[in-house]
């Protein structure tokens, strides 16, 4: 009795050990697609909605038409809207680029791409898709866009390094990834331009123009994809400190 009352104590303690580690497994919380890619170090912002609150508000600041001029989108242009919502620059990009353009809408929530299709289809806009997308990949296809729109969106993304990197490859060789959000702490919903442009050379881009842009409640932002992508393993992650991204400093100055 007093041997396997041993016995059973050792299997407790190891079934303690084990669960211990388990329960200290830093990476638990992450989608497993993800664990090859650094942890952002910086908060993520909760979805929300865009900082105007329709859409003809945003359009008499005139901000669809501002950053379209400035991502020169032009008839035939194939273009991808992540965190496209309920459509906002959707529409206009499938105006902007005509019947000989398309362009790819993306989001992760289910309800919201629902709506966007509902929309689609009302509108009867021939050149649009929707595409189901997760936290740590877009689920582009390769080599297929000329531009890349992320607005008001970047700083919801929880797993930066792993999205970017996954997104890289559907870029067109002169394609560009444009980036539209406010310069204040990610966890309110924005983020810093020196720490943005520090978690896109990571994964292989980089800054080609930066401008402020009051009348886009924020900053332009726009990358270009270089000749390499590292390997995940070799991505260090960039620290929230204004420090962390000297080289990204330089380009955005």
């Amino acid at each position: 009795m007093i041997a396997t009352r041993g016995i059973a104590t050792c299997l407790l303690a190891v079934s303690s050990l084990v669960t211990g580690c388990e329960r200290a497994d830093p990476d638990a919380d992450r989608p497993v697609t993800a664990r090859d890619f650094p942890r952002a170090n910086r908060p993520v912002s909760g979805m929300a909605g865009s900082p105007f609150t329709t859409e003809n508000q945003r359009d008499s600041v005139g901000e669809a038409q501002r950053v379209m001029d400035l991502a020169e989108i032009k008839p035939g242009m194939t273009v991808a809207d992540i965190g496209a919502g309920e459509g906002y620059y959707t529409v206009r990009l499938a105006e902007k680029v005509g019947l000989k353009g398309r362009v790819l809408a993306e989001d992760i929530d289910r309800a919201a791409l629902e709506r966007l299709g509902q929309r689609i289809e009302r509108d009867r806009l021939d050149n649009v898709s929707v595409k189901l997308g997760t936290p740590d990949d877009p689920r582009l296809p390769d080599r297929s866009f000329d531009r890349i729109f992320m607005v008001h969106m970047f700083h919801e993304v929880e797993e930066p390094y792993a999205f970017l990197w996954r997104l890289w490859p559907a870029l067109k060789p002169d394609g560009l990834v444009i980036v539209v959000d406010i310069d204040r702490p990610s966890g309110q919903h924005g983020i810093d331009p020196l720490l943005l442009s520090c978690e896109f050379e990571r994964v292989g881009f980089k800054l080609d123009s930066f401008k402020d842009a009051p009348e886009l409640a924020g900053y332009y932002a726009q990358f270009k994809r270089t000749a390499n992508r590292p390997q995940p393993h070799e991505i260090k992650a960039c620290n929230m400190d204004r420090g962390a991204g000297s080289q990204a400093e330089k380009n955005v100055k």
